[in-house]
């Protein structure tokens, strides 16, 4: 009976961090398999590395367990465990690599076409991006972000957040439309 009612609590969002709060390590390990996929998803597509990924992955779920007592479920466990993530990958990203200063995107054209490419393609061009335009991007228009969270993850205006997502897209239709 015992074993029954610990798996079921495992099975709920609440189980689980109260689990984590007294460090029940087959808890954690249940949490950790529960997430782990998605988040190293968000992870790699924002590092684009899968070093970068790793690592960003393992130093946010340790962030994750020893702050779960913060969790005030205001939102569900899996957004906040993704803006932990979120900001380790970047975190990580700058510390590999020096920030890439984004200058304004002038001269930049809509380039109006009828060219066909494949998701390998746009996956390339993506990741061709500098590295804080490409966060941007994918922050919002993959996870679906508003620019005032993209703001405050990223730690810049919401002007900029807007301004790096024009040109992103704009960087983006380039490239894509050099390749084919």
């Amino acid at each position: 009976m015992r074993l029954i009612k610990q798996n079921s609590l495992r099975e709920t969002d609440s189980g689980l961090v109260e689990g984590c709060k007294k460090n029940d390590r087959k808890v954690q390990k249940c949490l950790y398999d529960r997430y782990k996929n998605a988040m190293f998803t968000i992870a790699l597509r924002i590092t684009g590395d899968y070093d970068l990924a790793h690592d960003a992955l393992q130093e946010a779920f340790i962030d994750v367990f020893e702050s779960i007592g913060s969790f005030r479920f205001e939102s569900s466990l899996g957004a906040w465990i993704k803006t932990i993530v979120i900001r380790k990958s970047i975190r990580r990203l700058k510390l590999e690599k020096d920030h890439d200063q984004l200058e304004e995107a002038e001269g930049f054209e809509a380039i109006e076409t009828d060219f066909d490419f494949t998701a390998d393609d746009l996956d390339k061009a993506i990741h061709s991006l500098p590295e804080s335009a490409r966060a941007v991007f994918l922050l919002i228009e993959v996870e679906g972000y508003k620019h005032q969270e993209v703001a405050e993850i990223l730690g810049i205006s919401a002007g900029t957040s807007k301004s790096q997502l024009n040109y992103s897209k704009k960087l983006l239709q380039r490239r894509l439309y050099e390749r084919v």
